[in-house]
């Protein structure tokens, strides 16, 4: 379908990585008639990532709007990328990935067969020689969208194209609340989905991710997936009433034993005993969301205190 303008948007915090997302996407096939934008939106509090943008600009020809979203909180950034488009779709790509040459003809393809609000494409994890043989093996950071029932419920930003017309979307806003301890792109697509929106797969809209070491350990795999139970319990507990919120406690604590008695039963596969364990503590987590435990607070951090990034 011709006419149809798309803006691609990346959210960047102290990344060099983001000059080869860049290049990436100078590098794509490009939808039949339409006209391709680009936005980045720099988090830092102070605009580092701007000389390399101007730079990247000049140097792949392409339309990028540079916006400085300062204070460490994942959301501004994204909410900034939101208010600089006017384009009628919008698809967000991390800083730390690279776009396949068919990455967003294949993100069209799947809006316009399937008429929905968000499509998610996979996100494939490349690990370097010394990262842990299980985690490997077990493909632990590799990202696909979670069915429940034949659908797809909430989604993610670091592989998705979003039909801003709909009305699911009109004026939807990221969650600055959640914008430094994670979560808020579920708390996002979990709203767009309540309010009427669908999500789809495109399941070779790929884009690629080298997993740096510091995510390469158990410790940060843990946390993560503790916080994703975190959100997930705060979403499902949300004006639930106490008996209701009660049993859901019960079931997911249930859940969690049952995760962690497996753990013990496969403790000699490290793959299936980590991953049973992971999957343990983010029901731990859903208990702690649904308590009321305030979410651990995972971006925004100084370098040298957590993850270098605040995405």
């Amino acid at each position: 379908m011709a006419g149809r303008s798309i803006d691609i948007c990346i959210c960047t915090f102290r990344r060099p990585e983001l000059a080869d997302t860049l290049r990436s996407i100078a590098a794509l096939e490009k939808p039949a008639g339409s006209e391709i934008g680009v936005v980045v939106a720099d988090n830092d509090d102070e605009p580092t990532a701007q000389e390399l943008v101007k730079a990247l600009t000049r140097e792949l020809k392409l339309p990028i709007r540079y916006r400085h979203a300062p204070a460490r909180n994942i959301s501004i950034a994204r909410n900034a990328c939101l208010d600089a488009s006017v384009s009628d779709f919008v698809a967000f790509i991390d800083d730390d990935e690279t776009a396949s040459a068919a990455w967003l003809v294949e993100l069209m393809a799947a809006a316009d067969a399937k008429g929905a609000t968000a499509v998610l494409g996979p996100v494939r994890a490349h690990y370097r020689q010394d990262a842990p043989a299980w985690m490997q093996k077990g493909d632990f950071h590799s990202t696909l969208p979670v069915w429940v029932r034949g659908e797809i419920r909430t989604g993610y930003t670091c592989n998705v194209l979003l039909r801003m017309a709909d009305s699911s979307l009109r004026s939807r806003r990221f969650s600055l609340a959640r914008g430094q301890t994670g979560g808020e792109d579920t708390e996002f697509f979990d709203a767009m989905v309540k309010a009427g929106g669908r999500i789809a797969f495109a399941p070779e809209a790929y884009v690629d991710e080298v997993v740096p070491r510091a995510r390469a350990a158990f410790d940060w795999l843990r946390r993560r997936r503790f916080r994703f139970g975190q959100t997930h319990g705060h979403l499902i507990g949300h004006n639930t009433p106490g008996l209701r919120r009660v049993g859901q406690v019960c079931l997911a604590s249930a859940k969690a034993a049952y995760c962690f008695g497996m753990a013990v039963l496969t403790a000699v596969s490290p793959v299936r005993r980590n991953r049973s364990v992971l999957r343990g503590i983010m029901h731990v987590g859903v208990v702690s969301g649904l308590v009321g435990v305030r979410e651990i607070r995972q971006y925004g951090l100084a370098p040298q205190e957590g993850d270098k990034r605040a995405a």
